[in-house]
């Protein structure tokens, strides 16, 4: 269909204008809360009619619950959704509604493999395949410091200091994850591949793409992150984009 498009274009005169997201594999960043960075999300995706989806918010099994064309009510039910932690998921049933010939993948961490990564290090939660996605190496101590910092300001000064490495751990499994799943997704289907996931596992400076570039030196990757009323998104994109901010508590509270 792009091709027809390009080809009707280019008969008749008119611009052809390339879309910035046109590649194997396309990672949508959010504010997870804000339903306007989920509207974008839902209109790329039915731009690109991708042939997999791959969520941060689905565990593998939750993935395989997919019905494709279902409703947002049985979706929600089948995904085991409102117990989930995730935001209200009438935000996040425009994205799948996007694209309902596309197969679903789930890039969540579990909770055993969180604290597997806390307790006993990055490399030994992920498994086979670590070396291969620079898990077994540290980072350089510069980004380390960066990411701690990070950490403990988004938990808003309130955790131990002695915590943030593990923390960054968790961090990295989580991009490392959503790499392995974006990759499979890629090789069962043939792309274009989405990927759906926070700010942070979208930058291309530390967060998935790193991982995946890694892997898969050869694909196309594109990163969107999505910023707030002329506040962008920490970190390096390909593309960045603002949208209205929303009314949010402030965070911090259920630390006081």
């Amino acid at each position: 269909m792009r091709c027809l498009a390009f080809f009707m274009m280019a008969v008749f005169g008119l611009p052809v204008v390339a879309s910035p997201f046109l590649a194997d594999v396309v990672v949508l960043g959010e504010l997870h809360d804000n339903s306007h960075h989920h509207e974008r999300q839902a209109r790329i995706v039915a731009q690109l009619a991708p042939t997999a989806l791959v969520f941060e918010m689905l565990t593998g099994p939750q993935a395989l619950a997919h019905i494709p064309g279902a409703d947002s009510e049985t979706l929600e039910t089948a995904f085991g959704w409102e117990s989930s932690g995730w935001p209200d998921f009438s935000m996040y049933y425009p994205i799948f509604a996007a694209a309902p010939a596309a197969r679903v993948f789930g890039a969540a961490v579990p909770r055993d493999a969180a604290r597997k990564a806390m307790r006993d290090g990055v490399a030994f939660a992920f498994g086979i395949g670590a070396g291969s996605y620079g898990l077994t190496k540290p980072l350089n101590p510069d980004e380390q410091k960066a990411r701690e910092a990070l950490q403990m300001a988004a938990h808003c000064d309130a955790m131990p200091p002695e915590m943030m490495p593990a923390m960054v751990n968790i961090q990295r499994l989580r991009d490392a994850e959503l790499a392995k799943m974006a990759l499979r997704a890629f090789q069962l289907t043939g792309g274009p591949v989405v990927v759906i996931t926070g700010n942070g596992h979208a930058r291309l400076d530390w967060g998935m793409p790193v991982y995946l570039a890694r892997v898969a030196p050869d694909l196309k990757i594109v990163t969107l992150g999505q910023g707030e009323d002329g506040v962008p998104p920490q970190g390096r994109f390909d593309v960045v984009e603002m949208t209205p901010g929303i009314d949010r508590l402030d965070p911090c509270l259920a630390f006081r």
